[in-house]
This record gives structure tokens, sequence and C-alpha cells, in this order.
């Protein structure tokens, strides 16, 4: 019998939302100086993989809190695109 390693790669999601998550609402601060792409990147995967951690019910606030600061992210860029949007 073999034993091998109990996590599986969607243990990662947590983390992966958590990073990509704060990465997006840095990255969205500092806007004028990396461009509008890297914060929409940076949110939309923070937000996805929060969703998908959320879902398999695996590290719930690690997840929550990536899914909120990735949606921040996508707001402050919804809310440039509405103020100085023509």
């Amino acid at each position: 019998m073999t034993t091998g390693a109990t996590d599986s790669p969607a243990s990662l999601y947590g983390s992966a939302s958590l990073a990509f998550g704060v990465l997006g609402l840095i990255t969205a601060v500092l806007v004028s100086y990396v461009g509008i792409a890297f914060p929409v990147l940076f949110g939309a995967l923070g937000v996805t993989f929060g969703a998908l951690g959320l879902a398999k019910r695996l590290h719930r606030v690690r997840c929550t809190v990536g899914l909120a600061t990735g949606a921040l992210a996508l707001l402050y860029f919804v809310f440039l695109l509405a103020t100085f949007g023509g």
C-alpha cells in the first residue's frame, strides 16, 4: 500500500485567490504606473479562484478575502470607466 500526499491542487484555490486579489487591489491603486490590464486580470483571477475555492469548501477565509479584494479591484476599474469614460 502506498502512502501519497492527501493534498490536491484544489487546496491551493484559497492561496491563489488571496494572492491575486491583493495583487489586483495593489495594481488598481497604482493604475497610472502599471496600466489598466493588470488590475483587471488579477482581480478577475482572484474572483474566479475565490469562487472555485468556496464551491469546494476549502480555506474559506482565504477564498473570501481573495474574492472580496478581487471584486474591489474590478469595481475600481468599473468606477474609472464610469467616471472618465466618454
